[in-house]
């Protein structure tokens, strides 16, 4: 039996993978299992068999494995470029897969032994599949619209159960509808409702006079301006940050979400100290610009149809969203001195994106705790929040901020 396996060149889709050292200790059983079976197709007991024998093998005693894990041992032996399997590698997959099968989550071993082969489990294979509901063709189209790869594509669609639905950004979407239509049956207002004198009064919004009240950096995206800005945000957020809950869960969107809400939030206390905040796009922009981004950067891997298209329409609705901002911030304030509400929360949400939101969509099922990229931008991230804060106890008096008097 070999100790360690030479490297083994393999590419996906037009990268150099990882090659995977081949130094873990084997298992017990069934490993020996298997191990008699190799040596049957191996009688030079050279530690290698060729691409060929290792298909039989998995051909003839293949029944002992679920049809997934089946399925990916098969793509290993047809995407292997140097035409033979080590052992040791092939254990090494099953073991991986094994752990797969108790945690219910892929870790990097598993991954990287399954890239060791190749990346692609037979192209196009979720496209040809015919006979498919409309609950599985909506989980196919997901798969392509979020995830660049193949082998993700068809762990994706294999696993996803609608257990449980995208409720995240389903709840925040609600409460936001709900919250709008009781301020404007108050008001009986829902153009421009920001126009009005009592739109500021409640507990939600953010507003410079009321900074120590914590939870008005979070709160605040419930109140929208008027309908235009709740339809714009509305539609980004369900569009996008629908499928990419779907495909990487609530605790993740959530994350990047309600970072970019907060970063929001704070922005504008740093750098337009005077104005309030409303609106929930600080949280739309940290989904909507990692996704462009994630896009961006797998040009080739992403199949979806009209990706163009949609990136601009995508686009169109972000300049459309901001530019009402900008005009809205620098607009005559209906109630002077106090100034309309910034625009600059949109900002802080792109940054969010651009940094700690693409890292977790890069990293579709693995650990975020044991990516490098993760915890730096996480670290810069921390960081600013904690400046925010120490800005704003101390900067408004050092800077002595004439502030708009309380709503």
């Amino acid at each position: 039996m070999v100790n360690s396996s030479p490297a083994v060149a393999a590419h996906a889709e037009g990268e150099e993978i990882e090659v995977l050292e081949s130094t873990d200790v084997l298992p017990v059983a069934p490993v020996d299992q298997w191990k008699s079976l190799f040596d049957k197709y191996d009688p030079e007991n050279s530690g290698f068999i060729s691409t060929e024998r290792f298909r039989d093998l998995l051909v003839d005693y293949g029944s002992e494995l679920d049809p997934q894990k089946l399925e990916v041992l098969l793509a290993l032996a047809d995407g292997n470029a140097d035409g033979k399997i080590c052992y040791q590698d092939f254990v090494n997959l099953v073991s991986s897969a094994d752990e797969l099968e108790m945690s219910n989550k892929r870790s990097n071993s598993f991954r990287r032994a399954i890239l060791q082969g190749s990346r692609q489990l037979r192209n196009s294979a979720l496209r040809e599949e015919v006979g498919l509901g409309l609950s599985r063709r909506l989980i196919r189209h997901v798969a392509y619209e979020t995830l660049p790869r193949e082998v993700d594509r068809k762990w994706y669609f294999d696993s996803y159960t609608y257990c449980p639905p995208p409720w995240f950004m389903l709840v925040i979407t609600i409460a936001e509808v709900v919250v709008f239509m009781y301020y404007g049956l108050q008001l009986n207002r829902w153009v421009l409702q920001v126009s009005s004198p009592y739109f500021l009064k409640g507990p939600l919004p953010y507003h410079p006079q009321l900074r120590a009240q914590a939870w008005r950096y979070l709160s605040y995206i419930f109140m929208h301006a008027g309908i235009e800005h709740l339809g714009l945000n509305m539609a980004m957020q369900l569009l996008v940050g629908v499928p990419l809950e779907m495909v990487h869960g609530a605790l993740r969107i959530g994350l990047v979400y309600m970072c970019g809400v907060l970063a929001g939030s704070l922005a504008v206390s740093v750098t337009d100290m005077t104005a309030p905040v409303v609106g929930s796009s600080g949280g739309v922009y940290a989904l909507v610009s990692a996704h462009l981004a994630n896009v961006v950067m797998n040009w080739s891997g992403m199949k979806c149809q009209f990706k163009l298209f949609r990136m601009a329409m995508a686009l169109v609705c972000m300049s459309v969203e901001f530019g009402r901002a900008v005009w809205l911030r620098f607009y005559p304030p209906a109630f002077p001195p106090c100034p309309n509400t910034s625009f600059v929360a949109h900002l802080g949400g792109v940054a969010v994106g651009l940094t700690l939101g693409v890292v977790v969509l890069q990293n579709y099922e693995q650990r975020l705790q044991e990516q490098s990229l993760f915890w730096i931008f996480f670290s810069v991230y921390t960081i600013f929040i904690l400046c925010g804060i120490f800005w704003n106890i101390f900067a408004y008096n050092l800077l002595d901020v004439k502030l708009p008097p309380p709503p």
